[in-house]
């Protein structure tokens, strides 16, 4: 394994297109979740100049049954649309949360798609859908997420909030960053290059009020990143291709799933290729890639390794799992054999079913709109939310190794 090299990942703001679309359909989610627990839903969304559009497949008890909605259903919809991109703060000519042209596509979930994966006689619910998983977690940083990508988050974060507060009001809800390390025997030492893209007012993109964008950029990261990576031959590219006054939907369409390598692991780990957001957790796109994490996850934190990917592989209709890979790229204590049998042994992780996994982690509930910006990984588990980044595996692993 190289142990000197450059490394670069990116991140994207709640407010651009396809984070926009993101957002929306996990809105979706988290809305029929509150109505059914059990509730299917493949929701896409589509944002351009002044229209969403909807498209996809639900099932959703007193919601919409035998082919029809329910009174005021379709109604709640729209309005749930509206207020997502009411919260990112879209407020303009091209895209503006109160006047966009609003469709909704969505229809009943296939007969032959349900009767592959609905528990029925002795047949156990199988998965959503095939596919490969991963998940991935290493010691760059505390959260233990690589530390190109969790920096990019915190840069756009951080503006966003400012953005909301009224701390920098010349700031438009569109923007882009990208974070450039120098490691040294595996390690992050220096930061040589940060990008940064914003959307901004009018007249911000020249003369003293171009500075002050500038400046302030400059002090987001430096409020970001750790000091010790930072230093005057830190190159900075903000705003390089001039005036970003046109941004979001109007500037760019945007569609759900497009920012998977943003939602994950910034590049740092593979990935199965599915996308999460729109998708309730029968899906195991979406959570198997969050056991996968947590796995991952609590192996580096019980001491186990410094990096450790998973990988699980699931065919639709079938329960359990085909494969189950780890790989700790040579860091670990204990082979990755003998991990991978400490974690078939688990009881309590369900077998890695789709439903074991749901059961295990608490996913039948309205916790995804808050996944769909800044990524799904390296976020505190709150309450409901996150908890595939909880570290409550640490002593199991341990005990099933001893």
């Amino acid at each position: 394994m190289r142990q000197s090299y450059l490394f670069t990942s990116e991140s994207v703001s709640e407010g651009h297109p396809d984070k926009v679309a993101d957002q929306i359909s996990d809105a979706i989610v988290d809305l029929f979740l509150s109505k059914d627990p059990e509730a299917r839903i493949a929701c896409e969304t589509l944002t351009t100049t002044q229209l969403v559009v909807l498209a996809g497949e639900i099932r959703c008890k007193g919601v919409y049954e035998n082919g029809a909605w329910a009174p005021g259903a379709e109604e709640e919809i729209e309005a749930t649309v509206r207020n997502t991109v009411k919260r990112i703060g879209y407020e303009q000519e091209g895209f503006h949360w109160e006047t966009f042209r609003f469709e909704n596509n969505l229809h009943g979930q296939s007969a032959h798609i349900a009767q592959g994966v609905d528990a029925s006689g002795n047949k156990d619910e199988g998965a959503g859908d095939q596919g490969i998983m991963f998940g991935f977690a290493c010691d760059e940083t505390p959260e233990l997420m690589p530390a190109t990508l969790y920096y990019s988050h915190r840069i756009l974060h951080r503006m966003a909030q400012d953005r909301h507060s009224g701390a920098a009001p010349f700031l438009e809800p569109d923007a882009k960053s990208q974070v450039t390390l120098r490691f040294e025997n595996g390690k992050p030492v220096a930061c040589t290059a940060i990008v940064v893209s914003t959307q901004h007012a009018k007249g911000y993109d020249q003369g003293d009020k171009e500075a002050e964008l500038r400046a302030y950029v400059k002090k987001v990261v430096a409020d970001v990143l750790p000091a010790e990576l930072l230093s005057d031959a830190t190159v900075y590219h903000i705003n390089p291709t001039g005036s970003f006054e046109i941004g979001g939907p109007d500037g760019d369409a945007g569609l759900t799933g497009r920012k998977i390598i943003v939602d994950t692991y910034g590049g740092a780990s593979p990935h199965g290729g599915g996308a999460f957001s729109g998708k309730d957790p029968t899906k195991v796109d979406r959570s198997a890639a969050y056991i996968t994490r947590y796995l991952a996850k609590n192996i580096v934190a019980a001491g186990l390794a410094t990096k450790c990917t998973i990988q699980l592989a699931y065919a639709i209709g079938v329960a359990k799992p085909l494969s189950l890979y780890v790989d700790t790229h040579g860091t670990g204590t204990v082979g990755d054999d003998k991990i991978e049998a400490a974690i078939d042994r688990i009881a309590k992780l369900g077998d890695l079913t789709p439903r074991g996994i749901r059961t295990h982690l608490g996913l039948n509930k309205p916790i995804y709109q808050r996944t769909a910006a800044y990524g799904h990984f390296g976020r505190e588990a709150d309450g409901d939310f996150f908890p595939w980044e909880k570290l409550d595996l640490v002593d199991d692993l341990k005990a099933a190794l001893a």
